[in-house]
């Protein structure tokens, strides 16, 4: 399912960041092509170098690097991607995606793409529970993101609730349910496309 495919894996600053390098691992085993972007905040918790060993490519980071332009420019990243998975994806960059705010990588290429994105949010139980949060997690979903619901158990600030990241195995199985619903739409549309045509024959 996932072999040949381009995941664009975005890792924002929470410390649910260091299980990203377990989910690339798992991701490359499984045939795909990962691309990892971070963000500054991601780069206190685990190291672009970690993740580009595991991915097999460069891990890009900085908007303004002429360099990572030249060699595949964020643009390029947004329309040949298959799917993009921001995870962890904190309070922050669920505000920004929401109010439509490019000041970075990620939300650059988030605002550029017409693939589907996943957002596994990863926060504190309180930071969760804000009704600004969750205002703007109800904006996203009808905007056709999809959130991905946190698990609930003890948290890295000492409190218990929701708030963890999904262990990789839950994330690759929403990755794959993704791409399959994707793959649907797409027939679906060619078909009505073709119809419209008089190509097809009803039966």
């Amino acid at each position: 399912m996932l072999k040949g495919k381009k995941i664009v894996l975005g890792i924002t600053g929470g410390i649910a960041a260091y299980k990203s390098a377990e989910l690339t691992r798992r991701l490359v085993e499984q045939g795909a092509e990962v691309h990892v972007l971070m963000t500054k905040a991601a780069q206190q918790f685990i190291t672009p170098l970690t993740l580009q060993t595991l991915s097999g490519h460069p891990v890009h980071a900085d908007l303004f690097s002429l360099t990572e332009e030249q060699e595949i420019g964020h643009i390029h990243l947004a329309d040949t991607a298959d799917l993009i998975l921001v995870a962890p994806a904190t309070a922050d960059i669920l505000a920004k995606v929401t109010h439509g705010i490019c000041d970075d990588l990620i939300t650059t290429v988030l605002c550029a793409t017409r693939a589907p994105v996943l957002f596994a949010p990863s926060m504190n139980v309180h930071m969760w529970e804000n009704p600004i949060v969750q205002e703007n997690i109800r904006a996203l979903k009808k905007h056709r993101y999809t959130i991905l619901e946190p698990d609930s158990g003890y948290l890295a600030c000492g409190y218990t609730g929701k708030g963890r990241l999904p262990e990789p195995d839950a994330l690759i199985q929403a990755i794959q349910r993704s791409l399959k619903g994707s793959f649907r739409r797409d027939i679906l549309r060619s078909l009505k496309k073709v119809r419209a045509k008089g190509h097809v024959t009803p039966l």
